[in-house]
Parts: structure tokens; sequence; C-alpha cells
């Protein structure tokens, strides 16, 4: 089977390896404009410096509302697709794939940073949330929330369309669904969340109808690029969206895209996370893999070298997603091949160190 540093064709693209950093919110645009900074360029430059394979930056808006807080990245303008050019230009030179997940908050969004609590913002930096119904996330002091309308949802379908074109305008290669964790289109697959009566509602058919509409536009804008989305695989809630919800979905959409992203859980603060240590969530994503002909990419836990060969050379994904492994090593792929004895991407300013 292949290893971790062997290449990865995704559509008319080849990662260099298959380790992908996963997205990971930064909450650090300024003045909540939604406009990448300096610390977004550093940070992900420094991914692909470090040998990452695709480096995946956090959930970037498609509407000012469908932010976290009010300090999160967005595309949701051309202004914000102009701020990340030079970051996509770097990430290029410097060997690895770039990627963007496009999201939207839904009901948990206008919300502080979690540093600093993460309670929803009801001075004049919030807004009015949205979501499936007008049931808010169990806040102590919950923000009031939108149900959307039909002609609402299909707003949200357009602003995916449009982030997903400024996306590759501005150079990603890859753009990836934020449909996992709790926000907008988790909240319209899961029947916890998820009480519609209408054509958004009801049966799988129905509350999947989002997902499906949003995974057609972005991969009209895509055309042969890829294109990735995010399931949390359960709700870890009896009788909530189940990883048997997420096989099924992910065979019935992988002409739409070029790999899942399989993660779990956030739907509620009521989940019970069965976590058993290292690799917890990865049987998921074998057992999506069995149903899809997509790519399928495993995260959770994922910590060390060895750990991360293992997953990929005994056939349980295709690739490595690696989260917090990543903030206190950015360089963790050149020290995995370091690790695994074989050539690892060192960029010839660092030879000397390796």
């Amino acid at each position: 089977m292949p290893g971790l540093f062997d290449p990865l064709d995704i559509g008319p693209e080849t990662a260099r390896n298959r380790i992908m950093v996963s997205p990971m919110c930064q909450y650090s645009c300024d003045a909540m404009d939604g406009l990448a900074t300096e610390w977004h360029h550093v940070h992900l430059g420094s991914r692909a410096v470090g040998g990452a394979g695709i480096v995946m930056s956090e959930a970037a808006a498609v509407e000012p509302r469908g932010r976290i807080s009010p300090y999160d990245l967005g595309i949701w303008s051309d202004e914000h697709a102009d701020a990340l050019e030079r970051t996509t230009e770097f990430i290029a030179d410097h060997g690895a794939l770039s990627a963007i997940q496009l999201a939207h908050a839904g009901r948990k969004a206008a919300t502080e940073r979690p540093s600093e609590g993460g309670a929803p913002v009801h001075d004049d930096r919030g807004w009015t949330p949205v979501g499936p119904t007008d049931e808010p996330w169990p806040h102590d002091e919950p923000h009031e929330v939108e149900a959307l309308s039909e002609a609402g949802i299909q707003n949200v379908v357009e602003s995916f369309r449009d982030a997903a074109r400024r996306s590759y305008d501005a150079g990603f290669d890859i753009v990836e669904i934020h449909a996992a964790h709790g926000y907008l289109l988790h909240e319209f697959l899961s029947p916890v969340t998820n009480t519609r009566e209408d054509a958004y509602g009801g049966d799988f058919e129905g509350r999947t109808r989002i997902v499906r509409e949003v995974a057609e536009a972005v991969r009209e804008e895509a055309g042969e690029r890829p294109v990735f989305i995010r399931f949390s695989a359960t709700d870890w809630i009896e009788g909530g969206w189940t990883v048997e919800d997420t096989a099924r979905l992910a065979a019935e959409i992988d002409e739409l895209v070029d790999l899942v992203d399989v993660s779990a859980g956030a739907i509620s603060p009521d989940q019970e996370v069965p976590y058993t240590g290292v690799h917890y969530q990865v049987p998921y994503a074998e057992r999506v893999r069995e149903e899809t002909d997509a790519l399928v990419g495993a995260v959770g836990g994922i910590t060390t070298p060895e750990g991360a060969e293992a997953v990929v050379r005994n056939d349980r994904a295709d690739l490595a997603i690696v989260g917090r492994q990543f903030l206190t090593d950015p360089y963790f792929p050149l020290h995995a091949a370091e690790a695994l004895g074989v050539e690892g991407p060192v960029p010839r300013q660092y030879l000397r160190g390796f």
C-alpha cells in the first residue's frame, strides 16, 4: 500500500505527500472585517515550508453572518480573495497544494473567541444567526435565531458558489465544503437540529438536500479542480446523524467531490463522545471509505509519524489530516520523514538542520 510520503493524485492536482493541515480557526482577523492578516500568511505559509502536502486554511465564512466570531476569516467578497492571493502563491512556491474551507456557522455564529469564553456577542459586534429552525444553540444567554426560508436557503447555496469562484480566482487549488461540527450544513443534516417539514427537512432526502445543492454549485465552479467535503460522521447522540448516514450521503455525492474529510460531533452539548485515545475517529473514515468512490481523509488524534504512516499504509484512509500537532510543530512532516527514514521535502534554507 502507499505510504505517508507517497504522492496522492487528486483530480488534476498531485499532493507531494499524504499529510494535510486540518482547518483550524485562528480568530485573528482585524476590525471584524474578515480579511486575512499577516498572521494568516505566516501561519499557513510556515506549514508549506514545513513539508505538508496540502495546507488547508481555517473556515472562511461565505457571508458575514456565517462567521463563528467577529474575528473569523471571510471569503464573501473579491477583497477577501485578494487578501489571500499572496498566501496561495507562497504555498505553491514551497511545493504544497493550498486549500480553503468554505463555511457557514449557522446557529453557532456571533460568539466571542473560544479563548474569551465563546459566549454570544450581544453588542454592536454581533448579528442575528440563522439556522434550519429558530432553535438556538443552548448558551446561557442564547441568541435569537432566524429560521431560513427556502429563498434564504437558495441565497446560502449561491453564497457557497460565489465563495468557491473567488477561492479558485485567489489561487487555491482545493475548496472544502464544511458540513460538520454543528455548523449550518450539519444543522440541516442532523435530526437533532432539523425539524423542518418542508423540502429541506423530514426524511434523509430532505435533510440532505441543501448539502447536495451546495456540492453541485461548488462543482460547477470548480470544473475539474478538486472539491473536498467535511462531515461529522456521527452526532454521538441517540437518534442523531450516524456514520451510516454519512456513508450513504458520501456515496450519493461522490461524483461531485474528490475527497470526503471525516470528522465527528459538535451538533449539541448533549453529545457523548466515546473518546478512546489516538485515532479515535479513524474507524469512521474506514466505514465511509467502504461506500464511496471518492478519496477519504481521516482526522482525530493523529499526532505521531508512526501513527500517520499507519493510517495510510494500512489502507484506513487515503490522507492523514493533522490538526493540533501542527500547532506545536509547524515542521511535523519534515520531522516525520526523518523518523520514518524517508526523504522529506526539506527547503534548501533548512538543509543544515536536517
